[in-house]
């Protein structure tokens, strides 16, 4: 692990605020730390553990849920198929329980293969259920690659991931990315939205 984040890890205090005011940078372990099990473990600028998923079926899972370091459920996400077609459904939980009032939060429809061969394209709905008011974003990687953009509806990025490397250059490995999150965006989202792209290249 220390390789992984130079400073000692430690559980992060606080686990209710999502958001910050400036841009963040967190580290994306594809790793889980319960033996085992499938996942990854997700750390902030200071090392602190911040969200995790712990799979503890085989890779390749039709649900992942995204938890904070107590283990408190913040999204789960479910992969849907209809014939040759995909979609991922994210619902997000309050207190750990689903919220059934609120329903369906976001889902994601990828761009059929046919017309962007080697390029994932997603599309992104957000407030599916309908006491909130729509918008999209996009998520563009390309197959096999970590490395992804989510922007908005109008081409401004809100997050980006990419291969961490070390203060010497040195890239730390496929499964060791980097997450840039812009200021006031749901941190949490941002991430359930990793997952989704994670479940798309079947890393989880």
């Amino acid at each position: 692990m220390a390789k992984i984040h130079p400073k000692t890890s430690k559980i992060a205090r606080s686990c209710h605020e999502y958001s910050s005011s400036e841009r963040q940078v967190f580290t994306v372990w594809m790793k889980s730390l319960v033996i085992g099990s499938n996942g990854c473990t997700v750390f902030n600028s200071k090392g602190d553990i911040v969200f995790r998923v712990d799979n503890y079926q085989t890779r390749c899972s039709s649900e992942v849920l995204l938890m904070d370091y107590n283990g408190r459920v913040l999204f789960s996400i479910k992969r849907k198929k209809l014939l040759m077609f995909r979609s991922w459904e994210g619902h997000k939980w309050m207190n750990s329980e689903f919220d059934h009032e609120g329903g369906e939060w976001f889902k994601v429809k990828r761009k059929h293969k046919f017309f962007s061969r080697g390029i994932i394209s997603c599309h992104v709905i957000l407030g599916c259920n309908k006491s909130r008011g729509q918008c999209s974003y996009k998520v563009v990687g390309l197959e096999g690659k970590a490395t992804i953009k989510i922007t908005d509806c109008r081409g401004q990025v809100l997050a980006e991931v990419m291969q961490k490397e070390s203060l010497g250059g040195v890239s730390l490995g496929d499964d060791v990315l980097s997450l840039m999150v812009e200021p006031q965006m749901d941190q949490s989202l941002i991430m359930a939205l990793v997952m989704v792209y994670g479940m798309i290249n079947q890393k989880l």
